[in-house]
């Protein structure tokens, strides 16, 4: 029987786009449906009483959260691992994934990228410069920490590539978009995500673009 997938997404969002690395390296193609979470449209609403994408829709199914997201298809599609093998580097990938998802996301993601992007696209409030310069500075610490986890491990989570690794690179990459990730600053980190920005998986986020902030000159370049 076939899977039909279908995932609501917006393209320059890091919730979206780790998905889109995990339906990829689990080799599943899904039908992807542009949202704009910001005009609150009534089927999304429906979907998703949260009215934030990315949402997934599975045989009928509907599935909101990109961390429930990944956990189910972790379970329905097990012949590619990516949440580890065994309870311990279960808790090590869900740990580092969280880490991005949360400390990461407040301390960079949503500093940078809310306020340099989303605001602009939604056409209301005001960027805040001194928020803009903290979630540069953020950025600095956290790419010594993957370069600390890549010096003793070949991913960040161990020795396969995870969730963990696909986390960090869908919240690094939009930062990258917008031209905002100090990588001469950090060869290790930098070395850790041309890695991952060759993978097949990695093309069609090389590709999206919007409209009114066009990519950083580099953001396709595979040799930066």
């Amino acid at each position: 029987m076939t899977t039909t997938l279908r995932l609501h997404h917006f393209p320059i969002c890091p919730y979206s786009r780790k998905l889109r690395l995990v339906l990829a390296e689990k080799g599943l193609d899904a039908e992807l449906v542009l949202r704009e979470p910001w005009r609150r449209e009534d089927d999304l609403i429906a979907m998703n009483p949260a009215v934030e994408v990315p949402v997934l829709e599975v045989d009928g199914l509907v599935l909101a959260e990109s961390v429930a997201i990944a956990e189910y298809l972790e379970e329905r599609f097990p012949d590619v691992r990516l949440g580890g093998h065994d309870a311990a580097s279960r808790a090590e990938v869900r740990r580092l994934a969280l880490w991005f998802d949360t400390k990461f996301a407040r301390e960079v993601t949503d500093l940078v990228w809310r306020q340099k992007l989303i605001y602009r696209l939604k056409r209301s409030g005001t960027p805040n410069t001194a928020a803009l310069r903290a979630g540069q500075e953020n950025i600095r610490g956290h790419l010594d920490y993957i370069a600390y986890l890549t010096h003793h491990r070949n991913w960040l989570a161990g020795e396969s590539l995870s969730l963990a690794d696909l986390t960090a690179a869908a919240h690094l990459s939009v930062l990258d978009y917008l031209g905002d990730v100090p990588w001469e600053a950090n060869a290790e980190a930098k070395e850790w995500y041309a890695r991952i920005k060759s993978r097949p998986s990695f093309r069609p986020l090389l590709k999206d673009k919007i409209p009114q902030q066009p990519p950083a000159d580099h953001y396709a370049d595979l040799d930066f």
